[in-house]
């Protein structure tokens, strides 16, 4: 069966980041984008990470992530500092610019809930987030077994 889950998936994702930038002006938050806004959501859940760590929780190539970050510390958005347990590697942390940006961030991010799940039951929400996790856990561990040179196809597709 031929499905459109992965168009519909991407055409959201354009979608959505051209109004996220949109609710962003209109917020008078022009600081930083909606990528970099990303960035900054993980690293007001969880300051001071390693490159790495921020990499997998954004889901963005390490080097992309590091030009980013280029951009933001130029910005005066992330800091970096050496770990004091390994010399070799940076952490990323927030001035104290990024985090007064939370508060309008976050009424963004709410504005963009609202546009996503207008006329959507709480139940449908729920359900469709269960959907979205199983495909995100699917893609991940095709892309764990991609990397150590396995198969992904295992002819059990229900489809």
């Amino acid at each position: 069966m031929e499905t459109r889950t992965g168009f519909l998936i991407s055409h959201i994702k354009q979608v959505q980041g051209r109004v996220f930038e949109r609710l962003l002006q209109t917020c008078g938050v022009d600081e930083f984008n909606g990528p970099q806004g990303h960035i900054l959501y993980v690293l007001w859940k969880s300051e001071g990470i390693p490159i790495v760590e921020l990499a997998q929780k954004t889901g963005l190539a390490k080097n992309t992530l590091t030009v980013m970050l280029c951009r933001m510390e130029e910005n005066g958005l992330i800091c970096r500092e050496v770990s004091a347990s390994d010399r070799r590697q940076s952490l990323i942390s927030l001035t104290p610019k990024a985090r007064a940006l939370e508060k309008r961030y976050n009424q963004v991010s709410q504005q963009m809930n609202s546009l996503f799940f207008k006329d959507f039951e709480k139940v449908e929400i729920k359900e469709l987030e269960q959907y979205l996790d199983r495909i995100v856990s699917n893609l991940e561990r095709a892309e764990q077994a991609l990397k150590k040179g396995k198969d992904v196809h295992d002819g059990k597709g229900k489809n």
